[in-house]
């Protein structure tokens, strides 16, 4: 019997986590997560698996978010009849999230195909599934506590260790039963995704060590963060929402509806009660952050500091918009306010029409807390933008642009580099993941510091590798590829299309005239028929 490891997802990029792990016996998902960031990655969401979805016997899910989560309602809207298995707190957050991604591909694919239909496009787009898929996919989840040994398959038990980046987020451990080259089980670690140490909400990281092989995540492997403290992440967060309050407009807050509403609400509402800012509206301008907040209540016990997020939540500045009509009236608001919406990456839901109504005015600002993969909304405005494309509108960008990183929920590289030294000893290979190529390298050169080099490896989508007492031998041809390597985790043609019809209209806006603008068209033209 032969042990194999598939990267089918968040490998050189950061989202769409999703492992194989097999036997001759079994075959195991860890995550089956959606992809984000360029068209060409989100295409992939579409695509039928890599796989045959009956083959898999069983599903562990590290967490919740989408990009961990957000296709198990395919997987088992296509056939896949197996158990999930989550903690408890992530399965109350899935019941949510999954139902409210279901509902969003509705609404924008509906929203799309009107688009299609007024311009004469024929076909019609189908949901990857919707809010009905994930109500029903919520039957195969089990939970399981943290530390409780629990058998996925024939030959295969698993263990989650809090892992410290989100309610319910674990770090899996795996053991496979002995096969043919190996003397004793093989343990592998998958990390999921990591906080950082003193994360408001969550006890640090934890994890076991001497392990066979370690799949980490590298989101923030190349930087390194000046050590923060919440009366620094406050201080911080005050001196943005002040120069935002001066200038009179909305401070939009694009955040992740799950964790990051609920902590930035924590130290608004602290803020104000302190006196360091001035009272003002909080517009939690999103249906999900708002169940999501309840569930963070209902497990208040098991965080750190639980008493003064329900102490926020109550508080008689903070209103939730949780109808359509409540969130498109925020475009009327005048006086300064804050919202906070979904999503973190200005990828969908609310966050795109505030920010449609609000980008080209400079009394707003726009603080975005956390990662932006490339391609995304979040990241073109982060990369310094001065037009961008909302739903087919050109929005010229004069709203301030902000970055504020303390709120990340990610350990950054000394905590990701410490947080598997403690894993030691590390036997075979590590695998790094979960990153983009800069964060890649620089985690494996901090690593490197104590695992030899040659016992790191970056996989690429849709790698194979046979795990065997000697370690790890990628199989070539083993499946074909979804995509190039070359275009994942970067900006694809989609991005340069986008940009170039901005440039466009922008060099046909500065000709002095209409002659001048007529010759601008005459040589665009002449090139198109060049081609």
């Amino acid at each position: 019997m032969s042990l194999r490891l598939r990267f089918h997802g968040a490998a050189h990029a950061v989202t769409g986590s999703c492992f194989l792990l097999e036997t001759s016996q079994s075959r195991v998902l860890v995550d089956c997560g959606m992809f984000q960031g360029s068209k060409s990655e989100k295409e992939l969401n579409y695509r039928p698996f890599p796989w045959p979805v009956q083959s898999i016997d069983a599903l562990a899910l590290t967490h919740a978010h989408i990009d961990h989560s957000g296709l198990i309602p395919k997987l088992t809207r296509n056939g896949y009849k197996g158990l999930i298995y989550a903690t408890s707190a992530s399965v109350d957050l899935c019941a949510i999230m999954l139902r409210d991604s279901g509902h969003i591909q509705e609404v924008e694919v509906d929203q799309l195909n009107r688009r299609n239909s007024r311009r004469g496009k024929r076909s019609q787009i189908e949901p990857i599934y919707i809010a009905a898929d994930a109500e029903s996919a919520m039957d195969q989840f089990r939970p399981i506590p943290y530390h409780q040994w629990f058998e996925l398959a024939a030959g295969i038990r698993g263990r989650f260790w809090n892992a410290g980046h989100l309610l319910g987020s674990a770090s899996l451990e795996v053991e496979v039963a002995e096969i043919s080259d190996q003397a004793s089980p093989t343990r592998l670690l998958f990390s999921g995704d990591l906080g950082p140490a003193g994360k408001m909400l969550h006890p640090d990281a934890e994890g076991p060590g001497g392990i066979d092989y370690l799949i980490c995540e590298s989101t923030y492997g190349d930087t390194d963060r000046e050590e923060t403290t919440p009366e620094r992440r406050r201080g911080a967060l005050a001196l943005e929402v002040k120069e935002a309050a001066r200038l009179g407009g909305a401070l939009l807050i694009p955040s992740f509806a799950v964790e990051r509403t609920q902590e930035l609400l924590v130290d608004l509402v602290a803020l104000m009660d302190s006196g360091v800012v001035k009272r003002a509206p909080i517009y939690i301008d999103s249906p999900l952050a708002t169940k999501a907040s309840a569930a963070f209540a209902h497990h208040a016990s098991e965080l750190e500091g639980g008493d003064k997020l329900l102490h926020a939540l109550k508080a008689p500045q903070v209103r939730f918009t949780e109808t359509t009509e409540q969130s498109m009236a925020l475009d009327n608001v005048r006086e300064f306010h804050i919202v906070i919406a979904a999503s973190g990456m200005c990828e969908a839901g609310r966050i795109r029409h505030r920010l449609r109504n609000w980008l080209w005015r400079e009394e707003a600002t726009v603080l975005l807390v956390g990662y932006q993969a490339k391609g995304t909304l979040g990241r073109i405005l982060l990369d310094g933008e001065t037009r961008v494309r909302i739903q087919g509108d050109e929005i010229n960008v004069r709203a301030r642009i902000r970055s504020l990183d303390l709120y990340s929920g990610h350990a950054d590289a000394p905590e990701l580099a410490a947080w598997a030294q403690a894993r030691l000893p590390i036997s075979r290979n590590v695998f790094l993941v979960h990153g983009e190529e800069s964060a890649l390298a620089g985690l494996a050169a901090r690593i490197s510091a104590f695992v030899e080099p040659e016992r790191i490896v970056i996989p690429r989508l849709d790698d194979c590798y046979e795990l065997s007492a000697a370690g790890a031998k990628l199989l070539d041809g083993q499946a074909p590829r979804r995509m190039s390597p070359e275009v994942v985790g970067r900006l694809d043609w989609h991005n340069d299309l986008s940009k170039l019809i901005l440039d466009i209209g922008a060099q046909i806006e500065l000709a002095p005239d209409d002659k001048s603008k007529a010759v601008v068209i005459r040589r665009l033209r002449r090139a198109l028929d060049e081609r």
